[in-house]
């Protein structure tokens, strides 16, 4: 783990349970995200990056099938103490490990029908953007989906000034906005590897949002 990602990791060991709070500019693209993305005919799925667990207990309570199993992922200890104690009532199909930031999965039970970003890829770099879709590819079934969401550039007056004064933040002081900043991942994805399903930006308080499914070939 090089020194950016350990600086990466003491802020959301810092920040927890407040990253909940991100609900008023992640919502709306999740809730997109969840209705493209078929998870309710997925019966194997990773998330990486998982976070307090908030995303994956919605999955698991309303949508994924009663013999659907999940792995989730992270690389701070304080999140993933939080999504093992979320999850819990559904500890014998939710599995959750913590993770040095590496992006070989080859060792958490795929293959997958789903690999699950959320407000991952605008934290790398693009080296490792590459090698996280790569690492998914891997381990996700023939036609198994890589369902992603993430800060993204705007596309209206409005939302290209906020994503613009978000790059700016990052510029200055790129820990003060917990070390992520507007990507657009769909330029990351080789035709050779991923057929797009769905390409959208949400916009949520003038924040906007990239949310991509893409079908591995």
């Amino acid at each position: 783990m090089n020194p950016d990602q350990e600086r990466i990791v003491r802020f959301y060991d810092r920040f927890g349970a407040k990253q909940d709070h991100q609900g008023f500019y992640e919502d709306a693209a999740l809730a997109d995200l969840i209705g493209a993305s078929d998870f309710d005919r997925a019966h194997s799925i990773l998330e990486v990056g998982c976070g307090t667990g908030k995303f994956a207990a919605r999955l698991l309570e309303n949508i994924l099938a009663p013999d659907a199993r999940y792995t989730g992922i992270d690389v701070s200890s304080t999140m993933v103490e939080l999504a093992r104690d979320r999850l819990s009532p559904w500890k014998d199909r939710a599995t959750i490990r913590h993770t040095a930031g590496e992006f070989d999965f080859s060792d958490l039970g795929g293959p997958f029908d789903r690999v699950i970003f959320t407000y991952v890829f605008d934290l790398l770099g693009q080296a490792q953007t590459r090698a996280a879709l790569a690492g998914a590819h891997s381990v996700l079934r023939p036609q198994g989906r890589l369902c992603a969401a993430g800060l993204t550039e705007g596309e209206t007056l409005l939302s290209r000034g906020a994503s613009s004064a978000w790059s700016l933040a990052y510029r200055i002081a790129p820990y003060a906005v917990g070390g992520c900043r507007p990507v657009k991942l769909i330029d990351f994805l080789s035709p050779a590897q991923w057929r797009v399903l769905r390409r959208k930006v949400v916009v949520s308080a003038l924040i906007p949002s990239e949310v991509v499914v893409a079908e591995a070939v």
